[in-house]
């Protein structure tokens, strides 16, 4: 798998696209792909969180995607992990 690092490095459009994979791998895996691991980018539901809450996190406030949200990442992070992210720590995730 790429290194976290090694994506972050990589140009806004690059990494708008590889969240938008990363949200719909979810997705799929959530729905028809019947929570298989091996429908998700990453191969492993908790470092496909860790770099979706990465690269969502590497865009500037003004610049993050309209059509996900932290809060959805938390959804898609308790549904796929069964961890229950509180609501106190969401404001510092999104800072980190």
């Amino acid at each position: 798998m790429f290194d976290l690092e090694w994506i972050l490095s990589k140009d806004e459009p690059f990494r708008y696209q590889l969240l938008g994979r990363m949200k719909m791998d979810c997705e799929y895996y959530l729905g028809n792909g019947n929570k298989n691991r091996n429908q998700l980018w990453t191969g492993n539901e908790t470092e496909q969180i860790e770099y979706i809450k990465a690269l969502w996190n590497s865009f500037p406030e003004e610049g993050k995607p309209e059509w996900l949200t932290y809060e959805q990442i938390l959804e898609f992070e308790e549904k796929m992990t069964n961890s229950t992210a509180s609501k106190d720590s969401v404001a510092n995730e999104e800072i980190n």
